[in-house]
C-alpha cells in the first residue's frame, strides 16, 4: 500500500478507482484527465511509484503509435478540406434537386447529403456543424418547423460515426485489436440503413403534417443532371476508400491517404484559397490531437484495470447470469444509453470496452457485429440530453434556435435509431455480410 487507501485487494482498488473516475467526470473534469489521474493513482497503489511511472511513461506511446491509428488524421483532413472546398454545398444542392419533391423533401435531402459527407468526414460534430450552416437556412426559408430543421441536422450528423471512414470505428478496432478494414466495411450497410430509416420517418411525419415540412418542386431534369459533376469528388473518394480496402489493394491508412490526395487535387482545381487549405490542416490537427490525447489518458486507466482484475471479474459475472445472451446484450446496450447521457461517445467507448468487451465475446457474440452495434449506440448518445454533443453543436452554430428546441427536434430520430438498432439485432447479416465477403 503506497497511497494509504487501506485496501490490499486489487479488485477493491479497481472498484474504488472506477467510482472515483465517474465522480470526477460527473463533476466536469475532462475524461482524459480523470482517466489518466485515477489510472496513475491506481497503478501506484497496486505496484508502487517506480513501476507505475514506467507504465505511464511508455504505454500511451506504445499503443497510440500503432500504424492503424495513422488513418485518423487522413479521414479527418478529408472532411475538413471537402467542406472548405465547397463540396458540401454542392452535395446538398444536388440532393435538394433530386429529392426535394418528396414529402419533407429538404429534410430527406439533408439526411442523404449528410450521409454522403459522412462518407468523407468521419467526425459527427464536424458534419453537424457544416450542415447547420448549409441546410438549416434552406429549410427555414421554405417554412420548415425549426425544431424539425435542427433535429434532422443534429441526428443525421451522427451518421459520420458509422459510415466509413469513421474515427470511432478505428478507435474501437485499436482497443479490441480488431481489423480496421473489416470494421469500416461492416459500417457501410448499417449506415445506409440508418439513413433510410431516418428518411422514412421524415416522409411519414411530413405526410401527417405537410405544412411543417413542405416539399420543394420545380427543378428540371437538366438542372438535376447538371448538379451531378459537383459531387463527383465525394463519390470518387468513397469509391477509392471502399474498393481499395475491400480488394485488399491498400490498407485503411493508404486508402485514407489516397482519398485525401484526391480531395486535395480537386480543391486545387476548384481554386480553393491556400488560406482555406491551411485552415483545413489546422482544424484537422486540433481534432487529431484531441482524440489522441483522449486515447493516451484512457490507456493509462485501461492498463490499471488490467492489473486490478476488474474486467475478468465482470466477464465471469456476466457469463454466469441465468439469462439468454441476447437479453444480457440488450441490458448492456441500455447501460450504454444511460452512460451516454453523461459522457461523449469516444470517452464512453474507451472507458467501457476494456471491461465490457471480454464479457461480450465470452457470451459468443461476434466482435465485428458488437463493434457496429456499440458504435450505433454511441450515435444515439450524441443526441440524448443532457450531453447530446451534436445538439450543442447545432445550437452553437445557430444560437437563434434554442437548445431545448434542438433536443425536442431529435425526438423523432431517437425513435428511428431504436428501430435501426432493433433491425441490427434481429438481422446481424446487415453488419457481417461485407466483412465475410472480404474474408472470402
Amino acid at each position: 500500500m503506497i497511497l494509504g487507501i487501506g485496501f490490499s485487494d486489487p479488485f477493491t482498488v479497481g472498484l474504488i478507482a472506477l467510482g472515483l473516475m465517474m465522480v470526477l467526470i460527473f463533476l466536469g473534469v475532462r475524461v482524459v484527465f480523470a482517466a489518466a489521474i485515477v489510472g496513475l493513482l491506481g497503478l501506484v497503489e497496486l505496484l508502487g511509484w517506480g513501476p507505475a511511472a514506467g507504465i505511464v511513461g511508455t504505454v500511451p506511446h506504445s499503443k497510440s503509435s500503432a500504424y492503424a491509428l495513422s488513418v485518423l488524421p487522413m479521414f479527418i483532413f478529408i472532411g475538413f478540406l471537402a467542406f472548405h472546398a465547397g463540396m458540401t454545398q454542392q452535395l446538398f444542392d444536388a440532393a435538394r434537386k433530386w429529392l426535394g419533391w418528396l414529402p419533407g423533401g429538404l429534410a430527406v435531402a439533408t439526411v442523404f447529403a449528410t450521409a454522403g459527407f459522412a462518407a468523407v468526414s468521419g467526425a459527427s460534430t464536424a458534419t453537424s456543424a457544416v450542415f447547420s450552416r448549409v441546410a438549416i437556412p434552406e429549410m427555414l426559408k421554405y417554412g420548415y418547423n425549426r425544431r424539425m430543421a435542427a433535429g434532422v441536422v443534429a441526428s443525421a450528423g451522427t451518421l459520420a460515426t458509422l459510415i466509413p471512414p469513421s474515427a470511432i470505428l478505428v478507435i474501437y478496432a485499436i482497443i479490441v485489436e480488431e481489423s480496421v478494414g473489416r470494421l469500416l466495411l461492416a459500417g457501410f450497410l448499417p449506415g445506409i440503413v440508418s439513413a433510410a430509416v431516418y428518411a422514412g420517418i421524415i416522409i411519414i411525419w411530413a405526410m401527417m403534417k405537410p405544412e411543417a415540412a413542405p416539399s420543394v418542386s420545380g427543378f428540371t431534369w437538366g438542372e438535376r443532371v447538371r448538379s451531378l459533376p459537383g459531387i463527383t469528388p465525394i463519390f470518387l473518394v468513397v469509391a477509392i476508400i471502399m474498393t481499395s480496402i475491400y480488394s485488399g489493394w491498400a490498407t485503411p491508412t493508404e486508402a485514407g491517404a489516397l482519398g485525401a490526395a484526391v480531395v486535395f487535387i480537386m480543391a486545387l482545381l476548384r481554386g480553393t484559397p491556400l488560406s482555406a487549405i491551411k485552415g483545413s490542416l489546422m482544424e484537422s490537427a486540433k481534432l487529431t490531437v484531441m482524440i489522441f490525447s483522449l486515447i493516451w489518458g484512457v490507456l493509462i486507466f485501461v492498463r490499471f484495470l488490467g492489473f486490478s482484475g476488474l474486467p475478468e471479474a465482470f466477464t465471469n459475472w456476466i457469463v454466469d447470469l441465468p439469462y439468454p445472451p441476447m437479453v444480457i446484450m440488450i441490458c448492456i446496450l441500455l447501460g450504454y444509453a444511460v452512460l451516454g447521457m453523461f459522457m461523449d461517445a469516444i470517452g464512453m467507448l474507451l472507458l467501457t470496452l476494456p471491461v465490457v468487451y471480454p464479457a461480450v465475446i465470452a457470451l459468443g457474440f461476434d466482435s465485428i457485429w458488437f463493434g457496429i452495434i456499440v458504435v450505433k449506440m454511441a450515435e444515439v448518445c450524441l443526441i440524448t440530453p443532457p450531453i447530446g454533443l451534436n445538439c450543442f453543436v447545432v445550437n452553437g452554430v445557430r444560437p437563434d434556435i434554442p437548445l431545448g428546441d434542438v433536443f425536442r427536434g431529435v425526438g423523432l430520430f431517437f425513435v428511428a435509431d431504436v428501430i435501426t438498432i432493433g433491425m441490427l439485432l434481429a438481422f446481424p447479416e446487415i453488419i457481417t455480410v461485407l466483412p465475410e465477403l472480404m474474408m472470402g
